[in-house]
């Protein structure tokens, strides 16, 4: 009898482990790039990640990108909506919030049945780089992201028509910039990759920066709102120290040329505020965001 109770009690620890553990499977990372990165020239040092402190608690950061990835991860199959997301972490432009802005978001999405995609983009600033303007690194490397997205499509049972970019802060800036430059390429073609297109279908910002000049009254040149931008979702604070009037300023330029877009701006809640649940309305934003998703058919089930 202890025998078959014991056999039993192994048995039943299997049929709760086994889940658990193909739950926990390491996501997919793949290169950008075939080779070595278009425009590196100089190492930088090597690639480190490290903890920090943020307002909303200890976080991770990543320093002296010079190989860029993603990092693919993805929903529970009964969950999943064909739906995919590539994610770009902010930290001005010199490191990138990888937990916080990265990884902590992919949860989030594959809860509601998107892929989650988080790209490691080339930081910090190269020194032979100008001083003012964006770095075109990561320009060159959400754009590719977005292509070799598309083009694994078939292989990871994605729609291609479903395919959107989310950033923060900086990571911000460089969603928007691959929003509104997908029509010409920010490096010569390299393979048949290149030959797919670059254009996210849907767009959020997180407290973008830097899309603004420095009166706040238009947008920077390099942000070229027309009519053929996708929809756009934009969350922002009204306390930021990185203005709203980027969120806004964009989402006005979008309304003026017919495009779908949606604004929240909420009274508190600084910068960097992330995912993290705090007592501030800007912590609802992801429910709004998943609202917004929906209302754009964008979360079906394939």
């Amino acid at each position: 009898m202890m025998k078959h109770i014991a056999a039993s009690m192994t048995l039943a620890a299997l049929l709760v482990v086994v889940p658990f553990a193909r739950a926990a499977e390491k996501p997919v990372v793949l290169d950008v790039w075939p080779g070595k990165p278009p425009g590196e020239t100089k190492p930088i040092g090597e690639e480190a990640i490290r903890p920090a402190k943020s307002p909303v608690g200890a976080i991770k950061i990543l320093s002296n990108v010079s190989k860029p990835t993603l990092t693919v991860f993805r929903p529970a199959k009964d969950k999943d909506t064909g739906a995919a997301v590539v994610i770009c972490p902010g930290g001005a432009y010199s490191i990138l919030a990888w937990d916080l802005e990265g990884e902590e978001v992919a949860t989030w999405l594959n809860s509601i049945g998107v892929t989650g995609i988080v790209l490691k983009y080339r930081v910090p600033r190269r020194p032979d780089q100008a001083k003012d303007k964006p770095p075109i690194g990561p320009l060159q490397d959400a754009q590719r992201a977005l292509s070799l997205v598309r083009g694994k499509a078939k292989e990871w049972h994605l729609d291609p028509k479903r395919i959107g970019i989310l950033g923060f802060s900086a990571g911000g800036h460089l969603a928007a910039s691959a929003s509104t430059n997908f029509d010409k390429r920010a490096y010569e073609s390299m393979d048949e990759i290149d030959k797919i297109s670059c254009r996210p279908d849907f767009t959020v910002l997180v407290y973008p920066a830097y899309l603004v000049t420095k009166d706040k009254k238009e947008l920077n040149p390099e942000i070229r709102v027309r009519k053929e931008c996708p929809p756009t979702f934009f969350a922002h604070a009204g306390n930021d120290p990185i203005p709203a009037d980027n969120s806004v300023q964009m989402y006005l330029a979008l309304k003026d040329a017919g495009v779908s877009a949606e604004l929240h701006v909420y009274a508190t809640g600084g910068h960097g505020f992330g995912l993290r649940p705090t007592d501030k309305p800007c912590s609802k934003w992801p429910a709004r965001c998943e609202d917004w998703l929906r209302s754009q058919g964008l979360l079906k089930r394939q």
